[in-house]
């Protein structure tokens, strides 16, 4: 039986309700904070990464407070490893539910991936073998979260080096059928996409063509590195340090033709460019989402084709 998402919805309560849905906003980063103060109206929310707010205090929670009070933000975690063999890290949840009632984010996000392994954190976002014993260990552990949060969680869609010989399900396939088991939604990262169907030599038209768009509710967008593996074949590394490539924006234009305006993110986490430039990435975005914002009343939509 499929769940609904609805059952954990629960209405705002410290913070102006302005709602972000189908504009695009960016990473926050603390040298902008100036910039983004004296003019909030030139983004359309601000994405966090958890991890970085887990202390009680201090000059980061005062900049991120003053930020909430001007604009939403999105909640984006990078070490529940959700995909991992181990019971989440309870203190990490708490911590981590927290800040969700705390700062009230609009989204709350994950990745389908792994860090941890017994006492050991590795700092990188780990593949995971899409078989029957994988997906219910990630149904388990979202369904863990969710409950700890009181609200649904989006995954996020991984962007991978490896592959497994062993997965018996398709990725797109596995990502569906957990939302039908944990009732969450999805994260779209189309850079991701793009990197992993380099990588693995597959297209990634065909793949988003399979992708359960009807239950994304944020898009990533980010650059990415272009290096070559050990027989000269183009690996690509997902390093959010440079604008968003061309080939990724075609397919985020695709994607936006076939579901219509979907809050996007562009993350940019090294590297880190002065504020216009950052915010010159998500006004591309909002053009593209303009171009396909149907006017009231109306439909416009496209068939995604790979």
């Amino acid at each position: 039986m499929e769940h609904s998402l609805e059952p954990f919805a629960e209405p705002r309560k410290r913070f102006p309700a302005f709602d972000p849905a189908g504009r695009a906003g960016a990473s926050f980063k603390p040298q902008h904070f100036e910039a983004i103060a004296n003019a909030p109206t030139s983004i359309g929310f601000l994405e966090v990464h958890a991890e970085n707010y887990m202390g009680a205090g201090g000059t980061p929670h005062a900049l991120l407070e003053s930020m909430r009070a001007l604009l939403p933000i999105s909640l984006h975690g990078v070490c529940m490893s959700i995909g991992g063999p181990d019971p989440l890290d309870e203190a990490h949840l708490s911590r981590f539910a927290a800040l969700v009632e705390r700062y009230e984010p609009f989204t709350v996000s994950e990745h389908l991936a792994w860090s941890t392994h017994d006492d050991i954190f590795f700092n990188d976002l780990l593949p995971l073998p899409y078989t029957g014993e994988t997906l219910t260990r990630v149904c388990e552990h979202i369904e863990r979260m969710q409950a700890a949060i009181r609200r649904p969680i989006l995954l996020e869609n991984p962007s991978t080096y490896v592959l497994f010989r062993e997965s018996t399900w398709k990725e797109t396939d596995f990502l569906r059928e957990i939302v039908k088991r944990t009732g969450c939604g999805l994260l779209l990262d189309v850079n991701n996409v793009f990197v992993s169907a380099t990588n693995h030599g597959y297209s990634a038209g065909d793949y988003l063509a399979q992708f359960p768009l009807e239950h994304v509710g944020e898009i990533h967008l980010a650059g990415h590195d272009e290096q070559e593996d050990d027989e000269g074949a183009p690996l690509l590394i997902d390093s959010h340090d440079r604008p968003v490539s061309d080939p990724v924006w075609l397919l985020y234009e695709k994607v936006i033709a076939a579901r219509g305006p979907v809050t996007t993110l562009i993350e940019w986490d090294a590297d880190i460019p002065d504020w216009p430039v950052l915010r010159a990435e998500a006004e591309a975005a909002t053009h593209i989402l303009d171009r396909y914002r149907a006017p009231e009343g109306s439909v416009k939509r496209h068939v995604l084709q790979s």
